[in-house]
């Protein structure tokens, strides 16, 4: 196997405190729940990291849950059909996280931005919206050939991306499904880049109906099956509806840290 190869164990003590990281995924699909899992079954949890989601969901509501996010940077929060994700809910309306107000167009922007090697990256979004006035750090640009005021969105920086996949070759290669939300642009801005997959195969097969991530995108490469569960990895399995509601039961009854012991637990027995 080559190195990039880890366990899990050894993929989650890579994350430190104050980092930003990104989970990818959509909604409470394919998203990187064993990895999120394992992190907070460390003995020492990462504290004030940055949470950089297209969309957020389950996986990010245990992290908030957890205490191990100080700032929230997403387009949306929350359990779909499921409803409200509980506890970024509760620490929004406490104050006990920032939120740093995105759209798809700022976080697309910065991400660009990224890309290009460059401060910003300009873009007629946000002109005459109030957005600008709950994001300070994002300024304006006069056009130097048309005159014209522009947003200019900043870079934004990565540390750590986290995705999940349906299978990994043994040459490093990667295989998602096409449900991608901003999964390969994540890759291009990220400084590290760690894949959990679902299983190990000798070479992976082109297909239209998936897209693969080239073995120079992956640092590491964890063997997890159903590391998404309970969100879903299609076609392998679908969203785990009666976990989910289990888990807003709970956490609507104050009983968040009960709920965590015990997937926690059953995380040591997998």
């Amino acid at each position: 196997m080559p190195h990039r190869y880890v366990t899990l164990s050894e993929a989650a003590n890579l994350i430190h405190d104050n980092q930003t990281i990104a989970l990818g995924g959509m909604t409470i699909y394919r998203r990187p729940v064993a990895f999120v899992r394992e992190l907070l079954r460390r003995e020492a949890r990462p504290k004030n990291l940055t949470l950089l989601n297209f969309t957020a969901g389950f996986e990010s509501d245990l992290l908030v849950g957890a205490g191990c996010v100080g700032i929230v940077r997403s387009v949306y929060f929350g359990l779909e059909a499921f409803g409200l994700a509980p506890m970024f809910t509760e620490a929004a309306q406490q104050g006990r996280i920032n939120i740093m107000e995105e759209t798809e167009a700022s976080i697309v922007m910065g991400m660009r931005a990224r890309m290009a090697g460059v401060g910003f990256m300009p873009s007629t979004a946000w002109i005459g919206t109030d957005l600008p006035k709950l994001r300070p750090d994002v300024k304006t640009v006069v056009d130097p050939y048309t005159g014209e005021t522009l947003t200019a969105f900043p870079a934004i920086d990565l540390d750590v991306v986290i995705l999940h996949g349906l299978e990994g070759d043994r040459h490093g290669n990667v295989t998602l499904n096409n449900n991608l939300g901003i999964d390969m642009e994540l890759v291009y801005i990220a400084d590290t880049v760690i894949v959990t997959v679902e299983r190990i195969v000798d070479r992976i097969e082109k297909s239209i109906d998936r897209a693969i991530l080239p073995a120079p995108g992956s640092d590491f490469i964890v063997h997890v099956p159903n590391g998404a569960w309970p969100t879903s990895c299609h076609p392998l399995y679908p969203v785990a509806g009666r976990e989910l509601m289990r888990y807003v039961d709970a956490c609507n009854a104050g009983n968040f840290d009960a709920y965590l012991a015990a997937f926690l637990e059953d995380a040591s027995d997998d």
